[in-house]
């Protein structure tokens, strides 16, 4: 057993809390490593002078967060490192034989013939010149490549408004590094993309949630927290939100626009998966282009190698935008854009679009009918859906039971922003697994999970 002995008298908050919170910053700092036996709750409640009941109400909370986890006749463990990795920042670790069901990609098999580019390009006399630096904004061709893109997302800007970046997450760390000095607060939905979190780790940047709910941002919400902190900038994803798939009303947008202008705030509009939607509303950089940043990628949607994307700047900040790139990127990959830039123009992006569009609503179905009863939402063409966990499974202790069963989820603890306590959710990703049936397989094993509900709670020892 561990000797851990946990100083919290100046801690702030309930005492619970306080002794989570030191298991959380020890296991951060490796003074408890995956494995570690706690003191038991009655020996720790001794040395702290607490009643049993506050000790076991903080390891309670810590379970909750997936620091440790009890065991039956053995006592309370710190978690394996495996339940608490950030999967953003290790793809493909998962091992062989999982299911993978968390993470959001693209849809592989449908992605374009990238040989039959590269032959098409080793004719051309100029293409050493994609072996030269670039203008930090992109050169012209490729910034009207950019408006075609965007244009298709149903919003019509300049070429001069264009500046183009290694990626959506590239493009939210430029936009985020342009708009933000370490310290300040960027508003965002309390459910949130991680690569925002990363971001704004990152750059020094606190990230504050807003309210939502099946829509989205909720307008009265962002008027407050408008308000009451200070925060001069946003970041959203109206349509498609990752997680949840939340997709804003026009009414909704027309709400938001509102309270973006009167509390003049600048938008980071995150527009990744829209052209995956049926009937796509128009973006909210539309409503409020003199404050908005638009973000419109080809990583989902067309490859997600590629790594490019177009920002849609109002005048002013495109100088500031081409420097944040210049900071980060110095020269853009010409040889990706130069082949996005080819697809756009030859019709390969609308028809892989298509293509992926097509395969995801055939998944989404797929998933209509093996969970029948379950909670979720999701829409016809979006590459996830947001299991919405009946009593009394919680998001963290759902996933670690998926994965003992071979199959990998989200849980809505990736994506809370700030404080914002994790609902009992899982985002499940339709498109990661090659074919249908190894999908199937996963979900159904789902299924079953939420037929029988979790096994009992460990006894507290």
């Amino acid at each position: 057993m561990t000797i851990w002995r946990p100083e919290i008298s100046e801690r702030p908050g309930p005492r619970y809390k306080s002794i989570a919170d030191a298991i959380g910053d020890d296991v951060s700092l490796g003074k408890l490593r995956p494995g570690d036996q706690l003191p038991t709750q009655r020996d720790l409640a001794e040395y702290l002078d607490l009643t049993l009941g506050t000790v076991t109400r903080a390891y309670k909370e810590a379970e909750r967060r997936g620091l440790i986890q009890g065991e039956v006749g053995r006592g309370t463990f710190v978690c394996a490192e495996r339940d608490h990795h950030d999967p953003l920042l290790e793809p493909g670790r998962e091992p062989a034989g999982m299911i993978d069901l968390g993470l959001n990609l693209p849809l592989y098999a449908e992605d374009p013939d990238l040989a039959g580019a590269l032959r098409g390009l080793s004719k051309r006399r100029d293409l050493a010149g994609l072996l030269s630096y670039q203008p930090f904004t992109g050169n012209e061709r490729y910034r009207r490549a950019g408006v075609e893109w965007i244009g298709r997302h149903g919003l019509a800007v300049e070429p001069e408004q264009i500046v183009i970046t290694g990626g959506a997450q590239h493009a939210i760390t430029v936009a985020l590094s342009a708009l933000c000095r370490a310290g300040d607060l960027v508003l965002t939905e309390a459910l949130t993309y991680p690569g925002l979190k990363t971001a704004a780790k990152l750059l020094g940047v606190e990230v504050a949630p807003v309210a939502m709910d099946g829509e989205g941002i909720l307008p009265a919400a962002l008027d407050r927290a408008a308000q009451e902190t200070g925060a001069r900038v946003v970041y959203c994803m109206p349509t498609l939100h990752n997680p949840t798939t939340a997709t804003m009303s026009r009414a909704r947008r027309d709400a938001v626009a509102e309270v973006v202008a009167r509390r003049q705030l600048q938008v980071i509009e995150d527009d990744v998966h829209g052209l995956l939607a049926a009937e796509p509303e128009p973006p909210l950089a539309g409503l409020v282009p003199e404050r908005a940043l638009y973000i419109a990628s080809t990583s989902k949607v067309l490859a997600g190698g590629l790594r490019v994307a177009f920002v849609a700047a109002p005048p002013a900040l495109v100088e500031r935008l081409a420097f944040a790139v210049a900071a980060s990127l110095w020269a853009l990959p010409a040889l990706s854009v130069e082949v996005a830039t080819l697809w756009i123009a030859d019709g390969t992006a609308a028809a892989v679009t298509g293509r992926k569009r097509s395969e995801a609503a055939a998944r989404q179905e797929l998933a209509r009918r093996v969970l029948p009863e379950a909670r979720f939402r999701r829409t016809e063409r979006s590459y996830f859906l947001w299991l919405e966990l009946p009593e009394p499974w919680r998001s963290d202790r759902f996933a670690r039971a998926a994965r003992d069963l071979g199959v990998v989820v989200s849980p809505a603890e990736a994506f809370a922003a700030g404080r914002t306590p994790p609902p009992p959710a899982v985002r499940v990703s339709l498109s990661s697994p090659a074919g249908r049936g190894e999908l199937e397989h996963g979900l159904r094993t789902l299924a079953g999970m939420l037929e029988r509900g979790p096994a009992p709670e460990p006894a507290i020892v």
